[in-house]
């Protein structure tokens, strides 16, 4: 390889790299800087890497050789708490800009001080929030000692999603990608109401029968977001991130597979193994 083609890509991987920079310091929202763990990334890696030490040795070896902790009374708190918060953040995305006044097609970031943009950028804020508290998920697991719960697919959710809300108070406080929050808002909503009918114990447990569909609409959400995102890379005089929008993508794309084979692993695997037994012992009483 000769030095001339060598020296050309060295350019061109630095060119590359300098428009990331130039792009991340131009798009910084100086609006949300001084707000709560939104100045610098930090505060935010320094929780997730204690996080997951919890989660995959502190908190496993911790409990090793102890009997689960119930948590009913922490556990309905939390979640009636999560249902409240998810309900507030569904309705500031609505007030801040999806009750019609946002475009689906193509809405960029107004980075003014105007009264909608500003709610919409505490919307973006408290959904980050949210989601550094929906850490306690796992902690709650680990605690409990139910360790089928803390998959890699959970781990992975869990682990990006505060980073993808961290990126968007940084950097898009409003706009396009808010879609996600707002419907991820949604979903929380009746997810919660799951677990806070759960933990009142079997004798509603059992009236519980609708949990795979809280798996389904996860995967809609993911899917709505991969076209809602994936659409703009068509759109070449939309004034968004071309890049962001690519790795909105990208996500959830890779979300769809990951619910989608928990999905198929956990629900029609399992009913299709149910029924190859059933006649099986059909077959034998015969």
């Amino acid at each position: 390889m000769s030095a001339s083609i060598v020296s050309l890509r060295m350019n061109t991987s630095t060119a590359m790299v300098d428009r990331m920079v130039n792009f991340f310091v131009e798009h910084e929202d100086l609006r949300t800087k001084s707000w709560f763990l939104s100045n610098s990334p930090g505060p935010l890696f320094m929780i997730l890497v204690a996080y997951l030490y919890f989660c995959l040795s502190a908190g496993p070896r911790y409990m090793r050789d102890r009997k689960p902790y119930e948590l009913k009374t922490t556990l309905l708190v939390y979640n009636a708490l999560q249902v409240v918060f998810s309900w507030i953040l569904l309705y500031e995305g609505y007030k801040g800009g999806w009750d019609g006044y946002y475009n689906f097609k193509c809405q960029p970031v107004s980075y003014t001080t105007d009264p909608r943009a500003m709610r919409m950028a505490r919307a973006v804020w408290l959904y980050y929030i949210a989601k550094l508290t929906e850490l306690l998920d796992t902690v709650f697991f680990v605690l409990r000692k139910k360790e089928r719960q803390v998959s890699f697919l959970h781990l992975y959710h869990h682990t990006m999603m505060p980073i993808c809300a961290f990126i968007g108070v940084k950097y898009f406080a409003g706009g396009h990608v808010t879609l996600l929050g707002f419907i991820n808002s949604f979903i929380h909503i009746i997810m919660y109401t799951y677990y806070l009918l759960a933990a009142l114990g079997p004798q509603v447990q059992k009236y519980l029968w609708w949990k795979k569909y809280l798996t389904i609409m996860q995967i809609i959400q993911f899917l709505i977001i991969f076209v809602h995102t994936g659409q703009l890379q068509f759109q070449p005089n939309c004034n968004i991130s071309k890049f962001i929008a690519g790795l909105l993508t990208f996500n959830a794309a890779l979300f769809t597979y990951m619910f989608s084979s928990f999905y198929v692993r956990n629900y029609m695997k399992n009913k299709f193994q149910r029924n190859t037994s059933d006649q099986a012992i059909t077959t034998k009483t015969k």
